[in-house]
């Protein structure tokens, strides 16, 4: 949903989608791998004209640091503007990134609300690493929905239909991912 709102509201014409190498900050359990992940990115692109898979952090493999993927994205393609998307949680937790400013400096943010996160704890965070006149806020429908809680319900063997796209939920169904 955030894809779709930030591409209409930004006016992007394309939408990355990097699944992580490795989780520099936390550990899944069960933790699929990177191969898994970037299958079921490309399941959620698959239908959608906007959505681009994108493997770069997968190539590249080891902990996934987002300035070192926005510089290796900077590299191959100069001429387009980075917009980084994000909720409101990670905009909070952005001055505790491993080069937040460096994140600034590559890309624009683009920031949406999420459900049990204050504005003004997003706001200070953005402050502190000199992020101002770079950030936009997405204006979209609070929908508590998050990879945790869907991998949460996964776990319980509850449904996730309408949760994730119909081709991610077959895919994590067929390969079992994420079950306890």
């Amino acid at each position: 949903m955030l894809a779709q709102e930030a591409a209409w509201q930004v006016g992007l014409a394309e939408v990355l989608l990097v699944p992580v190498a490795e989780p520099p900050h936390r550990r899944l359990d069960p933790e699929p791998g990177a191969e898994v992940r970037l299958d079921l990115v490309r399941a959620a692109a698959a239908d959608d004209p906007l959505l681009t898979a994108s493997q770069i952090e997968v190539e590249r493999g080891g902990p996934s640091f987002t300035f070192r993927t926005l510089e290796l994205l900077r590299e191959r393609r100069p001429d387009d503007e980075l917009v980084f998307l994000m909720g409101a949680d990670a905009a909070a937790a952005l001055s505790d990134w491993r080069s937040p400013e460096r994140v600034v400096e590559l890309a624009r943010l683009a920031v949406a609300a999420r459900p049990g996160v204050a504005l003004a704890e997003a706001e200070a965070a953005l402050d502190r690493v000199g992020a101002g006149e770079r950030v936009e806020w997405i204006r979209m429908p609070e929908i508590g929905i998050s990879s945790s809680a869907i991998r949460q319900r996964i776990a319980a063997g509850r449904p996730i239909r309408h949760l994730v796209p119909q081709r991610v939920a077959a895919l994590i169904d067929e390969r079992g991912v994420y079950r306890s």
